[in-house]
């Protein structure tokens, strides 16, 4: 891909770092992710992967913006109430940057569609509020084999993490949280959280996703990240193989 002159003054910034340059630039345009919600953590990240270049985002969310998501969900504006959230997110990323192409899809991912919608997407960000929905992403992602990043919020915590559980030494999201059949559901409305954090964690997540397309640093993959805002405190864990994880081949999980 041959960057025009209007590109390589939006992306000055990411061009002159060696670590990404104009051939990862190049990458991140011609990029496809899904986002898995587009609220508290999907809001700052679509927004800061539209600013990055990444080509095309496909938003999938059934909600539609409600006055009490305006508190941490930055996407949207009041005018946005009633609104369906991916619909809504391609106008505010439209705003941003006309050239990325948002696809807004206004269904909820379950077991029977989770293949079908993520099959085009070359990195997956899931930041949803329902575990169950977690679980069926999760799976989704390691059958195909595309990079899963995770975000979690709680009160004052976070959680990310970045899940290539097919390659060897690398977990998948069940070596971590295994296959719990009755873990409560629990979100916002219920706990509180403070919106912040949410920015904080999304826009780590959408660092996770770059990452994931262009490679630079050390590879979080294997890597716990958790954020506790009432210290004001962050720490990595490692996340070690699980060599019974029914989410990963058995061949893969030995140790």
């Amino acid at each position: 891909m041959t960057l025009t002159d209007d590109q390589l003054e939006r992306y000055a910034r990411h061009i002159v770092l060696k670590e990404i340059g104009g051939a990862g630039q190049a990458r991140l345009l011609s990029a496809d992710v899904a986002v898995i919600g587009a609220g508290g953590i999907g809001s700052p990240a679509i927004l800061y992967l539209a600013a990055a270049g990444v080509g095309t985002i496909r938003v999938i969310d059934d909600d539609a913006v409600a006055l009490s998501n305006l508190q941490r969900q930055i996407l949207f504006g009041t005018a946005e109430i009633g609104t369906p959230k991916a619909e809504a997110a391609m106008t505010a990323v439209a705003r941003i940057n006309p050239d990325i192409k948002l696809v807004p899809i206004n269904a909820r991912i379950d077991a029977d569609n989770a293949a079908m919608l993520l099959r085009e997407a070359d990195v997956v960000l899931d930041g949803c509020d329902s575990f169950a929905t977690r679980l069926v992403v999760a799976d989704a992602a390691q059958a195909l084999r595309m990079p899963l990043v995770s975000a979690a919020v709680g009160p004052f915590e976070g959680q990310l993490a970045t899940y290539r559980g097919w390659e060897t030494d690398k977990p998948c999201y069940r070596c971590l949280v295994g296959s719990p059949v009755d873990a409560p559901e629990r979100n916002c409305s219920e706990t509180g959280v403070i919106g912040a954090l949410t920015g904080v964690m999304g826009s780590l997540a959408a660092l996770e996703v770059i990452r994931a397309l262009v490679p630079f640093g050390t590879d979080m993959a294997g890597q716990l990240l958790i954020a506790d805002l009432l210290a004001m405190r962050f720490r990595t864990l490692g996340v070690p193989k699980d060599p019974a994880c029914p989410g990963c081949a058995a061949e893969l999980c030995a140790p």
